[in-house]
């Protein structure tokens, strides 16, 4: 039961879904090929299927060991971590100028994936110090990038993202952490921050933490708060004052250190200025929006290894016989109706979701590398709404294949040994940190639809109505009501859009907040199944061009079943998504 990258499918998605063929004839990811672009996929693949994933398992059941200030990760992580950057991976997406590669993110999104599906626990180290690198390149000063990022973007050094506090989770106003400026420009950092992941290890010889602190002159709330670049080793090679106070004993990815992270008790530790003091929040943002759509990625990763685990024990696992079973002794469940329901369910909402992220990662790269200003603007209000979708979905739905993949076990899957009982509880952190999908679902409806009054969320749907009149059109048999299916969803995600809009106008908060996840989920379920109809009419023109691959055949189903399966779900969304809040009982009520 080995993992096997999915390469095949994902180059499928990135030209069918996220216009791969398109942006390289265009020129926007100058001297790549399609080509080139499998190739990097099939050796990224080898790398997760061969130094990453047998460490999995073995990472989960050791755990992590804290030895004084040092902590030790399980055995085997260190050496694949320097064979990581020895072949090159950290550098995939890095800045040319400081040693990177500068391949495009919608690449780098296909390999993080893999990367996570392999082993969650040891990926969340590069992806915490790739949105480092984008947030010190977009703000810190000519010194520090020449200090730091070589060594950042190569990996001989890694990067953390410090913002929670034990009375500040997801309300950042409520830092304490304290910065004071010193005589020699530099700053003094004092205070503690929790649920630091790889705030301290031994992959690195230095780890550079990027940490919110308020200075004793800012203004209150998030307007005041600044952000430092906080290196465990400064430069003179003295170690600074920041050390790891605890690890967290955690449900899942076992094999990632998450730490008490305190600064400042012999002293102060020394930090440097990113950006402009009282403007650390839009600094961070930079670092923290990118992390979001790694984390849905991560969603995607472990849904696409849940998938795989189940499918794989169904097809071996014989019980009972189906209706239509002549021959003698019991049949592979995968045979039997309901089994096969949920395995279809958990490869379509998998590639759905696959397929909103190679969206959002394609309109990111357009937001960079566009030459026109006007397409670059479009591109990256794009890909802020796509953003949440992208984050939400992707874990959410982690949580639910995950599960789905426990469940096709039976009680096999409610014991350790099959390994699918890990995924659940992996998983399940992907809703919660890099801002919780609720926090998501507000961005989406208070941030995100009114971007160009309301144009940029408007265009989108224009791309939903627009793959479900060619599936409609283009249509065959094959594709039953898909078509039909998506016009109606869509209709339903325009109206409820429409209502989301026309609250905001008129001040109606609560009845806003009260629908957001319920109409984030509507959206984004039209939206993938629209990716995943875009793929099958690209299927269905590369078997009337004489392609034989069964997958196409396969691409078709899955997105008939999705569509006659799934949006029906868009129509109780849609009347949730528009209740308001006058159905919510008050909080004393609940106690009852």
């Amino acid at each position: 039961m080995a993992y096997r990258a999915p390469v095949s499918q994902m180059l499928f998605s990135m030209r069918a879904v996220a216009g791969l063929d398109a942006a390289i004839e265009g020129g926007l990811y100058p001297d790549l090929t399609t080509q080139l672009v499998a190739q990097i996929l099939e050796a990224a693949g080898d790398f997760a299927a061969e130094r990453l994933e047998p460490l999995n398992r073995p990472g989960d059941l050791a755990g992590l060991r804290k030895d004084g200030a040092a902590v030790r990760t399980p055995d085997g992580f260190p050496k694949a971590y320097q064979d990581w950057i020895s072949g090159g991976w950290n550098a995939l997406p890095g800045p040319v100028e400081h040693g990177g590669q500068g391949l495009p993110i919608l690449v780098n999104t296909a390999c993080v994936e893999m990367w996570n599906a392999a082993n969650m626990a040891f990926a969340l180290c590069p992806i915490l110090t790739m949105g480092a690198i984008d947030a010190i390149e977009a703000h810190a000063s000519p010194d520090l990038k020449e200090r730091y990022l070589e060594k950042l973007v190569s990996g001989e050094w890694t990067a953390t993202m410090n913002l929670t506090e034990p009375q500040a989770g997801s309300d950042l106003s409520a830092l304490r952490t304290r910065a004071e400026r010193a005589d020699d420009g530099t700053y003094r950092i004092f205070g503690q921050k929790i649920y630091i992941t790889f705030g301290e290890h031994d992959l690195t010889d230095n780890i550079v933490h990027l940490v919110l602190a308020r200075l004793p002159d800012a203004p209150h709330g998030t307007r005041g708060i600044s952000l430092f670049l906080v290196p465990k080793i400064l430069p003179d090679g003295s170690r600074n004052d920041v050390v790891c106070a605890g690890l967290e004993h955690k449900l899942g990815i076992h094999a990632a250190p998450t730490c008490t992270m305190s600064y400042g008790e012999a002293g102060g530790a020394v930090g440097w200025l990113v950006g402009e003091e009282n403007r650390g929040l839009a600094c961070m943002f930079t670092m923290m929006n990118n992390a979001r759509l790694a984390v849905g990625v991560q969603g995607v990763a472990m849904a696409e290894r849940a998938t795989q685990r189940a499918l794989d024990y169904a097809r071996e696992r014989r019980q009972g016989r189906t209706v239509a079973y002549t021959g003698q002794g019991m049949v592979a469940i995968a045979e039997h109706a309901d089994v096969r329901r949920m395995l279809s369910s958990m490869r379509g909402l998998t590639e759905a979701a696959r397929g909103i992220c190679f969206l959002t990662a394609a309109s990111l790269d357009a937001a960079g590398r566009a030459g026109d200003v006007e397409a670059r603007k479009a591109a990256f209000e794009r890909a802020s709404l796509l953003t949440p979708l992208a984050k939400a979905f992707s874990t959410d739905i982690a949580v639910e294949v995950a599960s789905l993949g426990v469940q096709v076990h039976g009680g096999m899957g409610f014991v350790e040994e099959t390994g699918a009982a890990q995924y659940y509880r992996d998983a399940r952190i992907l809703p919660i940190y890099e801002g919780t999908n609720g926090i998501q679902a507000i961005d989406l409806v208070t941030r995100k639809l009114p971007l160009s009054g309301g144009a940029t969320v408007r265009a989108e749907i224009a791309r939903i109505r627009a793959s479900a009149t060619r599936v409609t059109k283009e249509a065959d048999e094959r594709f039953g009501a898909l078509g039909p299916r998506l016009r109606e969803a869509t209709m339903r995600l325009d109206e409820a859009t429409a209502w989301m809009l026309a609250a905001l106008a008129e001040g109606r908060q609560d009845d806003v907040l009260a629908g957001a996840t319920p109409y984030l989920r509507l959206f984004a379920m039209t939206r993938g199944v629209a990716c995943l109809a875009d793929e099958a009419l690209a299927a269905k023109a590369a078997l009337a061009a004489g392609e034989t691959d069964p997958a196409h055949e396969a691409r078709i189903a899955r997105a008939r079943y999705m569509a006659e399966a799934h949006l029906g779900e868009t129509e109780g969304l849609a009347r949730s998504a528009t209740a308001g809040a006058a159905a919510l009982p008050a909080a004393d009520a609940l106690a009852v």
